[in-house]
């Protein structure tokens, strides 16, 4: 096994000349140097194309522009496609294993990120023979202000995650892995692409891939500075605990009004086990049934089985 492999960042950008030099100027300041960047622009209305060219002149051999017709594809389907182009693209970017890691354009990483988690990756997939099971790897985060200024030394606490909930039940219907943080190897690309048009977020589907059929590796590090502003596509929000005795927490578990999230849940669950239930058990089959009956239109009855399959 190669022990010093050439890794591709897949940088998705949309408008994101304010932020995104301190981004790339992090990359290219990391430990580990074997790394190409492959950048696709989604169709920005901004500076962030003509920032993009000045970086790829002057950094020729790291930095590899995708040419596109300007669609705006979304952040799910940006990255999608990125995973599709260096899984075709893998021998012209100069890849022996296609190792990929996420990238935000309004975070800064910390400078040891790739050689952490390719440390890691290369551990996980130790022992599993010729051909590695599916891996993704990923970290904590800490939380800054726009202006870099520390909110949150965790993400993970910051938004109240069960990190220790990383079964394949249990992601079905919360995600833990959050895109910028991940890196992923190839076994796991091919196996989860393409990426299903249904899936909440390319980062989610590829967890639950990981999930089923290799393995999921949190590493209880930051390695990323969260950048909170204004235009974040979801951003950090802190985590209160509700009480049960509360009233929120009845309105939330009584309420008439359908959760809207809830449904696209269902609708994922049901799209992976279309696309993979023949290789999964009765019981990861049977997760996907209840948590894709979440899909009615009866809020207290969506929140019924959003608390069996919490409990499966």
């Amino acid at each position: 096994m190669n022990s010093d492999p050439k890794v591709a960042i897949l940088l998705s950008t949309f408008n994101g000349a304010t932020f995104l030099s301190a981004q790339l100027d992090s990359i290219l300041a990391q430990t580990y140097v074997n790394f190409v960047i492959v950048i696709r622009d989604d169709g920005s209305s901004d500076p962030t194309p003509e920032l993009i060219s000045r970086y790829k002149d002057s950094h020729p051999d790291q930095i590899h522009v995708v040419s596109t017709d300007k669609n705006n594809l979304g952040a799910s389907g940006s990255f999608s496609s990125l995973i599709d182009y260096v899984l075709e693209n893998k021998f012209t970017l100069g890849l022996e294993n296609a190792y990929m890691m996420f990238c935000d354009q309004d975070d800064i990483w910390f400078e040891n990120k790739i050689e952490k988690q390719l440390e890691a990756i290369l551990a996980a997939e130790q022992g599993s023979g010729e051909s590695p099971v599916p891996v993704l790897v990923h970290s904590d985060l800490e939380v800054v202000s726009q202006e870099n200024e520390l909110i949150a030394d965790s993400f993970i606490s910051y938004q109240g995650l069960e990190i220790e909930r990383n079964q394949f039940a249990n992601m079905v219907i919360s995600n833990l892995v959050t895109g910028c943080t991940a890196i992923i190897n190839e076994a796991l690309a091919r196996r989860a692409t393409p990426v299903s048009k249904h899936a909440i977020m390319h980062d989610w589907w590829l967890a639950l891939v990981a999930a089923a059929f290799g393995r999921v590796v949190f590493l209880n590090q930051p390695l990323v500075y969260y950048r909170q502003h204004a235009s974040n596509t979801i951003g950090a929000k802190e985590f209160i605990k509700p009480e049960p005795g509360s009233r929120s927490f009845w309105q939330r578990l009584f309420a008439r009004k359908p959760n809207e999230h809830l449904f696209e849940v269902a609708r994922q669950a049901r799209e992976f086990r279309q696309r993979f239930g023949s290789e999964l058990s009765f019981r990861e089959n049977l997760g996907l049934r209840i948590s894709g009956c979440m899909s009615v239109r009866i809020g207290i009855i969506q929140r019924i089985f959003y608390r069996i399959a919490r409990r499966f």
